[in-house]
C-alpha cells in the first residue's frame, strides 16, 4: 500500500512499527554535517569520442578480461585490462555506456575513461539480466528464490520480506532501487521438470514507458514505469494468448518526437503524443481460428486482425524500423503429417495494415529482415533427417533473399542459393551485406559473405524496373571462410568487421575468436583456450538527422580527402621510424667494427713486441740417446 495512488491528488504513505525503535533511540545532539568536496564525474560515453572513431570490444578468457581498441592494425591496442574476480559472464548495455558482471552477490556496472564502478544490485545467484532499450531500467533472474535472512540490510536498494519466494527483479538504473519482483514459477509446473524459459520474460516498450509480461493462455500484463503499477489497473484478458512483442520506434518517429519536444518546450504541442503498438498471436480454441491482432498501447485500441487457420506455431518478427512485420506461420496439412511455412508480411506505414502472404513449401528455420531496409532472407529446408538428426549429418538448407517490389507493390523473391549449410543469418548493422553461416555443427563451419548490392547502379535505386532476369543480379558473393567450431556470430557497430568466435562454454576444440572485414579477408585470428566470450561494444543512435546524413554522403569525397591525407602521414610516419631504425643499425655495426678493429691493431701490436722478445733470447737443444733395454735373439734353422 506504500505509495499507492488514491487519485490524481492523493498518495497513501506508510511506515512499519520497526521505524519507531530504528528512529526513537537517536542522540540529539547537533551536528553539522560536513560539506563534501565536489568531484564532476566522468563522462560515461567519453569512449565515442576517440580521434580515429574506433570501436571497442570485450573479451573473456579463463578469469581475464581485457577491453580493446579496434582500428587499423596500427590503432587496436588493450584500452583497460580489469582485475574483476568471481563472475559469471559480462554483458554491454544497449547503448554502450555500461559493461555489466554478475557475481555471486549480485550485478556491478562499470563504465567511464577508467571504468569505475557505476551501480550495484543486490540479488544473490544472479544468472540472467536484460537492460530497457534506453538504459533506464534493469531486469536480473535467479533460479533460486529470494531470501531475506534476519538481520538483513533494509532499504530502497535490498529485497524486503516482502520480496520473499520470487526471482525476477526490476531496478531503477540511475539510483539502484529496487522497483518490483516477480515469480517466474507458474503453479500448474509439476515439480521436478526441467521447462525452457524464454528470455527476456519482460519485454519492454521501445520508449521505456511500459513493460510487459505474457501469462500463457490467459493474458498480458502491461506495467507502466517506473511506478510498477498494473496499466489501467487490469490486464489484457486473451483467452489463449502465446507470445507477443512490441513494435519498435524508426528514425522516422524519433525526428517527429524531437521536434514535438522542440516545438512543446515554447509552446503547447498540439500534436497527440504517439502511442505504442504490440502484436499478439493465439492459436486455434474450439471452432476458432488462430489470429494475429495488431493493437495500440495504452488506448487497447486493435488495428487489425488476421484469421490463420490450421496453424502448429508462429514466430513474429518486426523490421527493426517498425516499417513491416512478418508472421511465419507454420501450418500442418489436414491429415497433419507434413508441416509447411507460410510468411503473413505486413506493411505498417500504409493505411489499414495490408497483408501479403508468401507461401512456401519447407520448413523455415531462420528468418531475419535487413537492417532499415526492404529486403529479408530466410533459411529453409525438405531434409528428411531435419527433424532428427544424428551424429555427423548435416543438414542441407537453401538460402533465400526477397524484396518489396515497387512497381507491383509486392515482395518478390530475389534468388535463392541452393545445397547450403547455412543454418544462421547475419545482416550488417547498415544493411546490404550479410554473413551465411554455419553455427553449432561439428562438420562444417562455413562462412559466406554476400553483397545484394554489387554494382553500383543497383545500390541507388529503391525500385527496380527492368527485366526479370535483372531483378536479383546485384547479388555477388564477396568471398568465403571458415572458422572451425564456430559458435557466434557477430558485426561490429559500423557494418565493415565480422567477429566470430568459438566458445568453451559450448565445447573445447580450438576455442577462439577471428575478425574478418566485410570482404571475409581474414585480419586477425587468435586460438585461446578457455575463451568465453567476444562482445563488440554498442553505440547509441546518431544525433545527426537525415537530411545531415544526406549531407555529409554528398561531401564525402573531402571528408574521404582528410582521411586519405591522415593515411599517408601515418605511412610516411611509418616509412621514417623504418628508416630510423635501419640507421640506427647501421651505426652500430659500424661502432662495433671500429671498435674491433682498433682491439686488433692493439693485439697485433703487443704479439710483434712479443716476437721481437722472444728472437733477442739465444736457445740451445741437446739431444741425449740412452739404451734402455738390449735383447738378443738366436734363430735357429
Amino acid at each position: 500500500m506504500h505509495n499507492h495512488p488514491f487519485d490524481a491528488k492523493h498518495t497513501f504513505k506508510l511506515n512499519r512499527f520497526t521505524d519507531v525503535e530504528k528512529y526513537g533511540s537517536m542522540d540529539e545532539t547537533y551536528v553539522e554535517p560536513v560539506t563534501e568536496e565536489y568531484s564532476p564525474r566522468e563522462h560515461l560515453r567519453a569512449w565515442l569520442g576517440d580521434p580515429q572513431g574506433r570501436d571497442q570490444y570485450v573479451t573473456y578468457r579463463g578469469d581475464e578480461v581485457k577491453i580493446h581498441w579496434h582500428g587499423k592494425p596500427s590503432q587496436c591496442e588493450v584500452a583497460h585490462k580489469p582485475d574483476w574476480k568471481d563472475f559469471l559472464y559480462v554483458a554491454w548495455s544497449p547503448l554502450g555506456t555500461y559493461i555489466a558482471t554478475l557475481h555471486r552477490q549480485g550485478v556491478r556496472l562499470w563504465g567511464g575513461s577508467s571504468w569505475k564502478p557505476q551501480q550495484r544490485f543486490a540479488h544473490p545467484f544472479v544468472k540472467l539480466i536484460d537492460f530497457s532499450p534506453c538504459e533506464n531500467f534493469l531486469v536480473t533472474w535467479s533460479n533460486e528464490p529470494i531470501v531475506v535472512p534476519e538481520g538483513a540490510s533494509q532499504g530502497p536498494q535490498y529485497f524486503s520480506p516482502d520480496d520473499e519466494g520470487n526471482n525476477l527483479a526490476v531496478w531503477d538504473l540511475k539510483s539502484g532501487h529496487l522497483l518490483r519482483t516477480f515469480s517466474t514459477n507458474n503453479e500448474s509446473d509439476t515439480p521436478n521438470t526441467k521447462k525452457h524459459m524464454p528470455w527476456p520474460i519482460l519485454k519492454w516498450s521501445p520508449d521505456d514507458k511500459f513493460v510487459a509480461r505474457v501469462t500463457p493462455g490467459q493474458m498480458i500484463s502491461v506495467h507502466e514505469l517506473p511506478s510498477m503499477y498494473l496499466q489501467g489497473k487490469k490486464s489484457l484478458k486473451i483467452e489463449g494468448v502465446i507470445d507477443f512483442e512490441w513494435c519498435p520506434h524508426g528514425d522516422r518517429e524519433r525526428e517527429e518526437d524531437a521536434k514535438a519536444a522542440i516545438n512543446g518546450s515554447g509552446s503547447k504541442a498540439t500534436k497527440k503524443a504517439r502511442e505504442n503498438m504490440l502484436v499478439y498471436w493465439t492459436p486455434e480454441v474450439a471452432n476458432q481460428p488462430a489470429r494475429v491482432t495488431l493493437s495500440s498501447f495504452p488506448s487497447r485500441t486493435i488495428l487489425r486482425q488476421k484469421n490463420l487457420f490450421n496453424v502448429t506455431e508462429c514466430k513474429l518478427y518486426w523490421q527493426n524500423q517498425g516499417d513491416f512485420l512478418c508472421v511465419k506461420v507454420d501450418r500442418h496439412t489436414k491429415t497433419k503429417k507434413s508441416i509447411f511455412c507460410n510468411l503473413e508480411i505486413f506493411r505498417m506505414r500504409e493505411k489499414d495494415f495490408p497483408v501479403e502472404v508468401i507461401e512456401l513449401k519447407d520448413t523455415v528455420l531462420d528468418f531475419s529482415w535487413e537492417p532499415k531496409g526492404e529486403r529479408f532472407a530466410i533459411v529453409s529446408s525438405s531434409d528428411p533427417n531435419l527433424g532428427n538428426p544424428g551424429p555427423g549429418i548435416t543438414i542441407k538448407t537453401d538460402v533465400s533473399f526477397y524484396q518489396l517490389d515497387r512497381s507491383k507493390n509486392d515482395f518478390r523473391l530475389l534468388r535463392t542459393l541452393t545445397s547450403r549449410t547455412s543454418n544462421a543469418i547475419r545482416w550488417s548493422p547498415r544493411g546490404r551485406h550479410v554473413v551465411l553461416a554455419t553455427v553449432g555443427s561439428s562438420s562444417k563451419s562455413e562462412l559466406e559473405f554476400w553483397d545484394l548490392d554489387f554494382h553500383s547502379e543497383d545500390a541507388g535505386k529503391k525500385e527496380n524496373t527492368g527485366t526479370k532476369d535483372d531483378w536479383g543480379s546485384g547479388i555477388q558473393l564477396l568471398g568465403t571462410a571458415d572458422h572451425y567450431g564456430v559458435t557466434d556470430v557477430e558485426w561490429d557497430p559500423s557494418g565493415r568487421y565480422l567477429a566470430t568466435s568459438a566458445s568453451a562454454w559450448t565445447h573445447t576444440l580450438e576455442n577462439g575468436y577471428a575478425v574478418w572485414d566485410f570482404r571475409g579477408q581474414e585480419l586477425t585470428k587468435q586460438i585461446q583456450d578457455r575463451f568465453k566470450q567476444f562482445i563488440w561494444r554498442p553505440r547509441p543512435r546518431s544525433l545527426l538527422t537525415k537530411e545531415q546524413q544526406k549531407q555529409i554522403r554528398k561531401n564525402l569525397r573531402e571528408y574521404s580527402r582528410v582521411f586519405e591525407e591522415e593515411d599517408a602521414a601515418e605511412e610516411s610516419s611509418v616509412s621514417a621510424e623504418l628508416i630510423a631504425l635501419r640507421k640506427r643499425l647501421v651505426d652500430e655495426w659500424n661502432a662495433w667494427r671500429t671498435l674491433r678493429r682498433k682491439e686488433y691493431v692493439e693485439e697485433r701490436s703487443q704479439r710483434k713486441k712479443q716476437v721481437r722478445a722472444n728472437e733477442d733470447k739465444e736457445e740451445i737443444e741437446v739431444w741425449v740417446e740412452e739404451v734402455i733395454e738390449q735383447t738378443e735373439e738366436v734363430v735357429v734353422e
